[in-house]
């Protein structure tokens, strides 16, 4: 039997404090509060751990306990599991304040009703990998809300959040291992080659609702995602430097970065900002209004519908604006920069490199050859000359 700490940076849990946590290496003895938990062994010789508190005296006295109780007899092979159920651990996950607070939670909120609908009142020792690919299954086989096929990508976010769910309980101490040990994702398929030309952005524009058009020009020139641009205050932007100004707290990676403005979108902004509202902060609205992710998702459609384009999500002009800076010779650093990408990997992304590109390759080895060709006729003709 013995104490452990659990590092509050990486939550590796080890005997001695004095040193380095032997995971990530931090020095657990500047932290002012950690995790104890104790370690003992059953009556038939399985090991427990069971977590404590922030208190070293605590476990202490409960690691004595837990000795008196099994010379007594008395430390039974129960496991806390045991009398769980899926639905108790859903509710307790969706109260911690972490989770709460995380800019995702509506996500996890929906993500939890679809898991909630297959495992229901399960108790948790009855849920496997096997059923867990049950579930798997079954949601690749439902339609989505939009009535579409449901994607891989759906279903492993909802798995990814089923893990959370158990590892935030096993921190915890209401669980003793996480059931999704040996579940593998789906494979995914999600990249984008979609991008919108020059031509068809002129087409789309034309039959943009007025509300919607300075949205939709704001997507295109500066590679916002679209709850960045809908929660867009009139504070960020800085008509007079050019920028708009994102703060750590307002972007999807957390990290605040700064994003010129396009002369077609200076000119939208001023006409936005022109009339404000009382209590409004918001730069796109409908007479003070905020305007929905749904509105925006109905608009779009409507307009791709009407101009007759296809296979385009709004999304994608995220993907059009990184590809244009790209064929204009913008470093990758500085669009990167803009775009909020923290990888060059998940950056790459983004970027399509089109026939109209590839066939650069050949018209500049040719011209190249011709020059040359044309260089060798020179000399010959002054030779002869």
């Amino acid at each position: 039997m013995a104490i452990l700490v659990e590092c509050p940076k990486c939550r590796h849990r080890q005997y001695d404090d004095t040193i380095p946590c032997k995971k990530c290496n931090a020095s657990l003895a500047k932290f002012s509060k950690k995790i104890f938990w104790i370690e003992f062994y059953s009556e038939k010789g399985q090991r427990r751990r069971e977590r404590i508190g922030t208190s070293r005296t605590l476990a202490e006295t409960v690691h004595k306990k837990r000795i008196v109780e099994r010379q007594e007899g008395k430390l039974l092979d129960k496991k806390k599991d045991d009398k769980i159920r899926f639905d108790q651990l859903a509710k307790h996950y969706l109260s911690l304040p972490e989770v709460i607070n995380k800019k995702s939670f509506v996500r996890d909120e929906r993500s939890i009703k679809k898991l909630g609908g297959f495992f229901k009142k399960k108790l948790i020792t009855s849920i496997t990998p096997s059923l867990i690919g049950a579930y798997q299954s079954q949601r690749l086989e439902e339609k989505s809300y939009r009535g579409g096929e449901t994607k891989a990508a759906t279903v492993n976010r909802e798995i990814a959040c089923l893990k959370t769910m158990f590892n935030k309980a096993i921190r915890d101490g209401k669980l003793e291992k996480n059931p999704m040990r040996g579940v593998k994702l789906l494979p995914e398929n999600n990249e984008r080659d979609r991008v919108l030309s020059i031509e068809e952005w002129e087409k789309y524009k034309s039959y943009c609702p007025a509300w919607y058009l300075p949205i939709a020009t704001a997507a295109y020139r500066t590679a916002m995602r679209k709850g960045e641009i809908l929660n867009l205050t009139i504070p960020r932007v800085d008509l007079k430097e050019g920028f708009i100004r994102l703060r750590p707290e307002e972007t999807k990676t957390s990290k605040g970065r700064s994003i010129p403005i396009h002369p077609e979108l200076m000119e939208v902004l001023r006409n936005a900002l022109k009339v404000r509202h009382l209590n409004c902060e918001l730069v796109f609205h409908q007479d003070g209004k905020p305007i929905t992710s749904h509105d925006v998702r109905v608009a779009h459609e409507t307009v791709c519908k009407e101009a007759g384009i296809h296979g385009f999500v709004f999304h994608d002009f995220r993907h059009t604006a990184i590809n244009n800076w790209r064929k204009e010779g913008h470093d990758y650093f500085k669009i990167m920069a803009v775009s909020g990408h923290k990888t060059i990997s998940v950056f790459k992304r983004y970027n399509m490199v089109d026939e109209a590109e590839l066939k650069t390759l050949i018209f500049q080895i040719d011209t190249s050859v011709d020059t040359r060709a044309k260089n060798e006729n020179k000399k010959e003709v002054s030779v002869n000359a």
